[in-house]
């Protein structure tokens, strides 16, 4: 298959990304969107890339929460982003820490950034062509993950997250 049949992807990080990163966020009534962050999700639908959203989760496996908040908050973000005509196209997350307290989730894995695991599955589940892709994060391991994964890294610092995506897309 030759890249042009393939699709372009901004890869989300979540937490001090798409929101105030607070421990542990497992419910909407605590999630506070990062400036411009909506918007930024609703240009790259407009400028026809996947929006997906890649999550480490480790309050999984440290018992916090089920990983059915993880879910239920996707879930709010998508009611909250078709306000205004935006939408996320996928959501991959890792619930594991190998310090975690919950036995089915604590191990080592290849999800947990910085590690691919989440691209890579993304990557093949929804055919992305990694060259025309990007990935928005905050933090080291995010653009490590975005290194290693062969995607250009944005890293989000504090502007509005919309004017720093309009910088590379």
């Amino acid at each position: 298959m030759t890249t042009t049949n393939k699709n372009k992807a901004v890869f989300f990080d979540r937490d001090g990304t798409l929101n105030v990163d607070i421990a542990y966020l497992h419910r909407p009534e605590d999630f506070i969107w990062i400036e411009g962050a909506k918007e930024a999700i609703k240009y790259v639908n407009d400028k026809e890339y996947l929006a997906i959203l890649v999550t480490n989760q480790s309050g999984v496996a440290r018992g916090y929460y089920p990983e059915e908040d993880v879910k239920a908050v996707y879930d709010w973000m998508n009611k909250e982003l078709e306000q205004i005509g935006a939408h996320l196209d996928a959501l991959f997350y890792c619930p594991h820490h190998p310090e975690g307290k919950i036995p089915a989730y604590t191990k080592v894995c290849n999800c947990r950034k910085p590690d691919t695991g989440m691209v890579d599955k993304a990557c093949e589940a929804f055919n992305i062509d990694r060259s025309k892709s990007f990935f928005v994060g905050d933090s080291d391991k995010d653009m490590e993950c975005a290194q290693k994964a062969g995607i250009t890294g944005i890293k989000y610092v504090s502007e509005s997250l919309l004017a720093r995506v309009k910088e590379f897309i």
